[in-house]
């Protein structure tokens, strides 16, 4: 008889044989820094994360830095938002403030920076609006500015989560024509039309005021289409493919593994953090454990690299687990 059980008899031996292993160094956690001064909000549906003023954002860092969580990922709220979003070429502006202040004083944190429009427009939506919709080659200008004053500020990546077309082959020329052709790119390359984003149109105040984001981003039925968004970003110079959501499509997360040589990224995304956290405190479930397994089967599905606020408490359960 076959005994597949022998090698589950005991935790040395499941550790011998383990095939994936969820680690610090897998982890990019998100941070929302709101232009203004001794702003510190909790996001009311995203429990234990919270919008901060850059005055008020280094107890944050200092608990990244202590945790050895590698990269952040900067999400910006401006005061000012107009048509076009131009607070995200500022160079003054919120994100770039930022990136300024984390390189000066957490050198050795990885800073990546969001490249898109909808928490810096007035209407929410994530370019330039002609005829009620967003337009694709009129918001590619936009986007190259906007990456040029990122890198200029000293973002380390960009990642763009926009789903313009050619948006990946417009941010590297720029790039590469302004002196940062070593800056990469995480493209969000294949970014579906989510319900699961809705508690993150509260913390970045990017609701659209009209209409859905459904012509530019993902329709949740495709899955062949998630191929060819993922081979015109790798064609056009992505040095890593992203999908988003993570935990409704881990399906995606393997076939982009399997077709691309690549690192793979996924967003464990708002809603799917928030639902673990709800139930959690309902003492439905064992937060911890259904944490670790969520993001776990996103490893084994063949991410790379995961971005999660759950960044901080995995690290903090991997660190109790390690002593």
């Amino acid at each position: 008889m076959n005994r597949t059980r022998r090698l589950r008899k005991s935790e040395n031996i499941r550790r011998l044989v383990r095939e994936n292993r969820l680690t610090v160094d897998d982890l990019i956690y998100p941070l929302f820094i709101e232009e203004g001064t001794n702003i510190e909000t909790e996001i009311v549906s995203m429990p234990g994360i919270k919008r901060y003023s850059l005055d008020r954002i280094s107890k944050e860092l200092d608990e990244v830095v202590t945790l050895k969580i590698p990269a952040v990922l900067l999400f910006g709220i401006p005061s000012n938002k107009d048509e076009i979003g131009s607070e995200t070429w500022n160079d003054q502006g919120i994100i770039q403030e930022t990136v300024r202040f984390i390189k000066k004083n957490y050198p050795a944190l990885y800073v990546i920076t969001d490249v898109c429009f909808c928490e810096f427009t007035n209407h929410g939506h994530c370019g330039v609006i002609h005829d009620n919709d967003v337009d694709n080659d009129a918001t590619l200008p936009n986007i190259a500015k906007q990456v040029i004053s990122h890198a200029k500020a000293g973002a380390d990546m960009v990642a763009p989560s926009g789903m313009m077309d050619g948006m990946i082959y417009t941010i590297r020329q720029a790039l590469d024509n302004t002196g940062f052709e070593n800056i990469p790119i995480m493209s969000y390359a294949v970014k579906y039309c989510s319900a699961y984003y809705g508690p993150f149109r509260d913390a970045a105040d990017s609701a659209p005021t009209f209409g859905d984001r459904r012509t530019y981003q993902m329709d949740p039925a495709n899955r062949d289409e998630a191929l060819r968004e993922a081979t015109f970003d790798d064609q056009e110079g992505a040095d890593i493919l992203m999908v988003k959501p993570a935990l409704s499509y881990l399906d995606i997360i393997r076939d982009l593994k399997n077709n691309f040589d690549r690192p793979i990224a996924c967003y464990n995304v708002s809603g799917e953090y928030a639902m673990i956290k709800a139930a959690g405190e309902k003492g439905w479930i064992d937060e911890d454990r259904v944490m670790m397994e969520s993001l776990l089967s996103m490893k084994r599905a063949g991410a790379d690299i995961i971005i999660t606020y759950f960044a901080k408490d995995v690290a903090k359960v991997l660190l109790q687990s390690s002593k």
